[in-house]
């Protein structure tokens, strides 16, 4: 399927500061078609914004069929443009995720969701997904109840209180509280060897989203940190690991949000212990 690519500029008031966000839109391009629509997808960016990888990856999932949201992170900061994968672009990009506010990560995350909606080609049905700083980006975004999947690609930060100045992040706590009882589902890839989400982060984030009763699963990789990025990626590059959770991440995509089937009902219960 063949993609096309926009943008929108979206204004900010998080925090009580007027801005402008950019949101990139990349999408199927199915001219035959005008009247076709297809499910969204918010992709959340590391922390160099949307740069080359992130774009690839989110024109992967748009020529599967989903229309994708890509958001400008640090538009507080910069402008939409992709920070260089060197030192100093490393920098810019750590400080800025230290100094951008919770409030700020959330209201980028609805808008999003919102460009998705208004959308005349979006069936309204919403999946979410991000790297490294999107990963953990991704997990607020699903307490959003119209996002219906969110999977996130080892999470960086989940696990501490190191995301948004002057504020603790409270991701873990809102979970702890019910916040993610919804009906959605996720999913959580994370490298053994990534030495940004160690063991007992990887940890405690299972024990709390298994004691919240969330709907997910979680997938512990031999791979170190940000192996699907396919450039400047240090030698941590895996393509084939990649390509196969990227299969899982379509599945759950496509059964959970390219698929209505209807309001979901959890059995509950134990199940049966058969051989």
């Amino acid at each position: 399927m063949l993609i096309k690519q926009s943008y929108r500029d979206v204004e900010t008031t998080a925090n009580g500061v007027k801005g402008t966000m950019r949101v990139i839109i990349i999408e199927p391009n199915v001219p035959e078609y005008p009247d076709a629509k297809f499910p969204g997808c918010v992709v959340f960016s590391e922390i160099y914004q949307v740069s080359g990888p992130v774009e690839r990856f989110a024109g992967q999932i748009a020529s599967q069929g989903f229309i994708c949201a890509c958001p400008s992170s640090f538009h507080e900061f910069e402008g939409p443009e992709p920070l260089p994968y060197d030192t100093e672009g490393t920098d810019r990009g750590n400080k800025y995720k230290a100094e951008k506010t919770i409030a700020g990560y959330d209201e980028d995350a609805t808008l999003s969701v919102d460009v998705l909606m208004s959308l005349p080609q979006c069936t309204g049905r919403i999946a979410a997904t991000g790297m490294c700083l999107g990963g953990h980006l991704a997990l607020r975004a699903a307490f959003d109840p119209r996002i219906l999947a969110t999977f996130c690609w080892f999470a960086t930060d989940v696990h501490s209180a190191t995301l948004g100045k002057g504020n603790s992040d409270d991701t873990l706590i809102k979970i702890k509280n019910g916040d993610m009882d919804y009906k959605g589902e996720v999913a959580m890839v994370f490298g053994k060897q990534d030495t940004h989400v160690p063991r007992e982060g990887r940890d405690l984030v299972r024990k709390t989203l298994e004691d919240a009763n969330v709907i997910f699963s979680l997938h512990e990789v031999q791979a170190q940190h940000a192996f699907i990025r396919d450039t400047s990626s240090k030698g941590r590059w895996d393509a084939a690991l990649t390509r196969g959770l990227f299969g899982m991440m379509m599945e759950m995509f496509e059964r959970c949000v390219a698929r209505n089937l209807g309001r979901r009902v959890r059995s509950g219960g134990n199940v049966e212990h058969v051989c």
